[in-house]
């Protein structure tokens, strides 16, 4: 009998190791629950409770099948290999198949438990599954690792000419175990009751068809306009699927498949929302092969080794109004709170909350990436810190130290008539277009419910640009 490990995949549809294992055996599936890891790793409690109520479904799902379902709450991972061994003998299992993940703690994990697995002549199994290619597959001709996008996803536009990836055949049910596993009954509703967002799941539904639904509307109403759309705020011009790429309700083939479904699956690019988006699927592709390549930054480590210098503010005060969205910047403001009350941020507003964090005011990136992490739905390593080092300018292919989002200017552009401040900061809701941007510019003494900006942009830029120039 085979063992399937689900981690962040929870999902029967295009998934490798589920189908690999199905093809010849009869099968049971395992999810492990790591209460103590989830906090090492800063997880969202929003995130753990869209997990944990997609496992339902699953559970539900793979009953369906035939495919019974063991949940196991082990709080570390360094105790997974010698508990795992153990259910493996005690189920009689001969081989455990599982997706591989990218994460350095994540590898380490699981060669530790495929060594003592094999030690005891059972056979670990694993797939490429979260990437479109395989992980260390993509190169330059030298053999190593892209350290440019723009390179990297030539050479991907170059695999997806030959081959688009095709997802994994529907299994079929398999006949019913013979087994008795009351032993193994976890309650899931109860300990999922610990981390329930009343508040905040209702943004999120966890079935198949919604994310299904939010793909191909988006392929069918929203695509064609994505180049400019999604940098809008106040607009519904992005796909929101993150959350569920991050834990595995679909796959990043599903996506491309979508993408093109309209020339039967083959590489065509139509028009230039379609070639947008998929940069962006290929801007997550690449920062999970960063994190394969250069697992220097899983570690709290900048890509850049140089600017490992940099002289960040100590400033507890402005990171802490900061978080609130009570900076007195407006639209930085509006994406903090849209990420507290939702669990999400707009990404064009990610990119400009996290760069006044690292440039107007000077603050570690790392403070700021693992606020993110401890609060985003669709919290994941490589995005994450993909995203922060990018806009701190420590990371590969980063923005130059240079560049710097003037906040109010990035305003005034992608939310032009003020509809996203208007939302989540609703006490400046009655200010016209233009001054709801920087409402105290003209009008210093003007009495409002609303705090006077923490920093003066154009002398904090001068000093992110001394700060970077001196390394």
């Amino acid at each position: 009998m085979y063992l399937i490990w689900f981690r962040n995949d929870l999902r029967l549809h295009d998934h490798a190791a589920l189908w690999h294992a199905t093809q010849s055996r009869q099968c049971l599936a395992l999810v492990i629950l790591s209460p103590e890891q989830w906090q090492l790793h800063q997880d969202a409690p929003i995130k753990i409770d869209f997990y944990l109520r997609r496992l339902k479904i699953l559970k539900q799902q793979l009953e369906e099948y035939n495919i019974p379902l063991l949940i196991l709450k082990i709080s570390r991972w360094e105790n997974i290999p010698e508990q795992l061994l153990n259910l493996c003998q005690q189920l009689q299992i001969t081989a455990l198949h599982c997706n591989i993940e990218t994460g350095v703690n994540e590898q380490q994990r699981d060669q530790a438990v495929e060594q003592l697995l094999q030690q005891h002549q059972i056979n670990f199994e694993s797939y490429e599954d979260r990437t479109l290619f395989p992980l260390g597959s993509i190169r330059n001709q030298s053999q190593q690792p892209y350290q440019v996008f723009t390179a990297f996803k030539k050479k991907c536009y170059e695999r997806l000419i030959i081959d688009v990836p095709s997802c994994f055949p529907k299994i079929e049910a398999q006949s019913k175990l013979q087994f008795d596993f009351s032993n193994f009954d976890f309650d899931l509703d109860a300990f999922a009751q610990n981390y329930r967002q009343e508040a905040t799941s209702q943004y999120w539904p966890v079935e198949d068809q919604h994310a299904f639904e939010l793909l191909n509307e988006f392929i069918d109403d929203r695509l064609e306009l994505y180049k400019t759309d999604r940098d809008f705020p106040a607009v519904d011009g992005t796909s929101q699927l993150s959350p569920y790429l991050n834990i595995g309700i679909l796959s990043i083939r599903e996506c491309v498949q979508a993408l093109f479904a309209s020339s039967q699956g083959y590489f065509q690019l139509k028009n230039e929302g379609q070639q947008t988006w998929l940069d962006e699927l290929l801007w997550r592709e690449f920062y999970q092969h960063t994190l394969h390549d250069f697992p220097k930054v899983s570690k709290h480590q900048p890509f850049k080794d140089n600017t490992k210098a940099i002289a960040w503010r100590e400033a507890p005060e402005d990171l802490e109004v900061w978080k609130y969205g009570k900076t007195g910047i407006p639209i930085v403001d509006a994406g903090m709170r849209q990420l507290l009350a939702t669990g999400w941020m707009h990404n064009r507003v990610r990119m400009i909350t996290a760069m006044f964090h690292t440039k107007n005011l000077l603050i570690d990136w790392r403070l700021g990436e693992a606020w993110f992490m401890q609060h985003l739905i669709d919290g994941d390593l490589a995005a994450n810190n993909g995203g922060w080092q990018w806009c701190a300018s420590t990371g590969m292919d980063s923005a130059p130290y240079f560049r710097i989002f003037n906040p109010v200017s990035q305003s005034q552009k992608f939310d032009p008539h003020g509809g996203y401040i208007r939302k989540w900061v609703p006490e400046l809701a009655h200010l016209d277009s233009k001054s709801i941007h920087e409402p105290y510019a003209k009008n210093p003494d003007l009495e409002l419910n609303y705090p006077k900006p923490i920093v003066d942009l154009k002398q904090s830029r001068t000093r992110a640009i001394e700060a970077f120039k001196n390394l």
